[in-house]
């Protein structure tokens, strides 16, 4: 059972929607310089250094069973390696607005994942809220991506393919629970084992030496994705969950767009559509009804 949100936990929310928010900034200026298969995974792999040294100093238990590894190991896979991959690709082609929006459509995927595979009941606020959703995605499209496909559609898709990684996720990590796995271990083990599983690809595709060195602008981006909106934001996740519940924590998924817009027109010259903002609107309309709070109170 959640509970009631304290003025810390409100805090804690804003700042991270603030971190992950950012993560579209970041993304959108790397990619300018950086494949995306490199984006991701020096994401990954700043994150594990700097999670790994907080274990370390917090002195939290790190599991050593075979069924951790393989929790931990389909976490990175499922939370980290697809999406972070996915989104990369997806904001080479498209602005960071545009794909923070989609981003917001996890919990309607959710939705649909739990009814269709895993057998969870489907209310009428929730079947309205993932309609609402899917309105709202097609709003964000605009119908000639239906009648004609353009040369965006490809990334739009990879960047829908990212939320429903992300919904998966959310299945999967009843397994951490399970597993006994401390928040921070958990954290800290994913990212590490999203490293692993992209080097070889990162390597296969751009051998050492291959791409040139990003400017001060890319390497700061790189840095800031890597320690401010992965390694410190999963820290500022977990602590959320501890204080206020997993379905408080989820209450950043209506913040996050709105700060990834702000940044991308403020910062990267980003402009939306008024059908982008249209979009958002029916996006965020159906998560209120699948979350449900409103119709509660």
């Amino acid at each position: 059972m959640d509970q009631s949100l304290s003025a810390r936990a409100w805090a804690l929310l804003l700042l991270l929607a603030l971190l992950w928010g950012g993560s579209f900034f970041f993304i959108g200026v790397a990619v300018r310089e950086a494949p995306p298969l490199l984006v991701a995974w020096s994401r990954v792999a700043m994150a594990a250094i700097a999670l790994w040294l907080a274990v370390v100093a917090l002195r939290v238990p790190v599991p050593r069973s075979g069924a951790a590894v393989v929790t931990l190991a389909g976490m990175g896979l499922l939370n980290n390696v697809i999406p972070f991959s996915l989104i990369a690709y997806g904001q080479a082609h498209l602005p960071s607005g545009f794909a923070s929006i989609l981003n917001a459509t996890t919990p309607v995927w959710g939705v649909v994942l739990g009814v269709a595979a895993f057998r969870q009941p489907a209310t009428w606020p929730r079947a309205l809220g993932v309609a609402l959703g899917f309105a709202g995605v097609l709003v964000l499209m605009g119908p000639e991506k239906l009648v004609a496909p353009g040369a965006d559609l490809l990334p739009i898709l990879a960047l829908l393919a990212a939320s429903i990684s992300y919904a998966l996720t959310g299945f999967w990590a009843r397994r951490i629970a399970r597993d006994g796995i401390a928040p921070l271990a958990a954290a800290a083990g994913q990212v590490t084992a999203s490293a692993l599983i992209l080097a070889p690809a990162l390597l296969l595709a751009h051998p050492p030496g291959s791409l040139a060195m990003p400017s001060m602008a890319g390497i700061a981006a790189l840095l800031g994705l890597g320690l401010v909106s992965t390694a410190l934001a999963y820290a500022v996740f977990f602590r959320i969950i501890a204080i206020a519940g997993g379905g408080n924590a989820m209450l950043v998924t209506f913040l996050i767009p709105p700060v990834a817009i702000l940044l991308g027109v403020a910062f990267l010259g980003e402009a939306l559509l008024p059908r982008h903002l249209g979009g958002l609107a029916l996006i965020l309309a159906g998560l209120a009804l699948i979350d449900g709070r409103v119709l509660r109170r």
